[in-house]
């Protein structure tokens, strides 16, 4: 199988899985138990909370361990807006589910919620954000990179208009992280979301970013385990193979612009079509792609029986029969989203990966095109 789906998931590595088995076999105490072998627990599991901070570029006192990104969302959302004054929230319509599910809750508790929608280029319009901003408005929510299209939001100016409006900001850098520079604005956030198996490391596990300087209310109320914003004991195996992943992941991005550019090339005369944004607001390695008349599920579907593996949007949405979120909140009818289809680059993609995937979509553009 050829696998470009790195947007869903990567591979752990053998680094990664080493140091999980190493820390599960060596330090085995639970990290809130006060004899020795705790102790040595919770020394690896401060030691990773600094090593992630200064990755973001981030007071180490707000870095909070979670299960997934699905999890860090929910938690810095609901935590963030039911600490605030204001009962107005804004958002993009092309943002994950985890995030819409955040708002969903918030809306029945009765927050308005505004959903922005996107320009032609896949982007959040500044400008129509600014002026969406009401007096009530308590936090802002808008990913860095879209998980379908790639397209790479312009968080810094965000992040500026928040600041001056004295607004909250959470920024889910589920698909940024250790691929985009985030130092350069996470000084100026409030909530960082990341993940650690979209860089090489175990699922189920993942990082929140909540500025130890802002007032949040804990979504499950009286846990005393990270600050008492999530309960449990926390998996420390998982973590530190997050961030021995995190240390080592290199994203190559002139390599998988050329992959994208050769793909465009051998698609340049087929019925397929890139949705994407110029070459600085655009994130290489995720493409999003439509051929007329098919939908995305059947392409899949073709691919896979020659041996590729792609997806038809972000995986926590397979089970959506209304296309993709990012095509829609771009203006396109419902059938055009389930034309919609994504391939993703990783470490183990290869020059004869793009070429066979590119004669492979010519082959079904030919067959089905309309």
């Amino acid at each position: 199988m050829i696998y470009l789906d790195y947007a869903a998931t990567t591979p752990m590595t053998d680094t990664a899985i080493a140091a999980y088995a190493e820390a599960a076999k060596t330090v085995y105490g639970n990290t809130s138990s006060l004899h020795d072998a705790g102790g040595s627990a919770s020394f690896l599991l401060e030691n990773a909370r600094t090593r992630v901070a200064k990755k973001l570029g981030v007071n180490r006192d707000g870095v909070i361990f979670t299960g997934s990104g699905t999890e860090g969302n929910l938690l810095a959302i609901l935590s963030l807006a039911r600490a605030g004054e204001g009962r107005h929230v804004i958002t993009s319509a092309a943002e994950h589910t985890s995030v819409h599910a955040a708002m969903n809750t918030l809306e029945r508790e009765g927050y308005l919620i505004t959903k922005l929608p996107l320009d032609e280029n896949g982007l959040v319009d500044v400008e129509i954000l600014e002026n969406s901003i009401r007096e009530d408005t308590v936090l802002i929510s808008i990913q860095h990179v879209n998980s379908e299209i790639g397209t790479i939001q312009p968080v810094e100016q965000i992040a500026k208009i928040a600041r001056q409006n004295n607004i909250l900001f959470h920024v889910d850098c589920v698909q940024s992280f250790c691929k985009l520079p985030i130092k350069q604005f996470a000084k100026d956030v409030d909530a960082i979301t990341v993940s650690a198996h979209k860089v090489g490391g175990p699922k189920g596990c993942g990082a929140i970013y909540m500025n130890p300087r802002k007032r949040t209310v804990p979504v499950f109320p009286g846990v005393t385990h990270e600050r008492g914003l999530r309960g449990g004991t926390v998996d420390l195996p998982a973590i530190v193979a997050m961030v021995t992943a995190m240390e080592q992941f290199t994203y190559e991005l002139e390599k998988f612009k050329l992959y994208r550019n050769r793909l465009k090339e051998i698609l340049n005369d087929t019925c397929c079509i890139f949705i994407e944004a110029e070459d600085e607001q655009q994130l290489p390695s995720i493409c999003g792609l439509c051929i007329n008349g098919v939908e995305g599920q059947m392409v899949m579907l073709k691919l896979n029986e020659a041996g590729i593996g792609i997806s038809t949007g972000s995986a926590c949405d397979i089970n959506s029969s209304s296309g993709t979120k990012a095509i829609l909140a771009m203006g396109n009818s419902l059938s055009k989203a389930r034309q919609f289809f994504r391939v993703s680059f990783g470490d183990g993609t290869t020059e004869e990966h793009i070429e066979k995937l590119g004669e492979s979509l010519r082959i079904i553009g030919e067959e089905l095109c309309l």
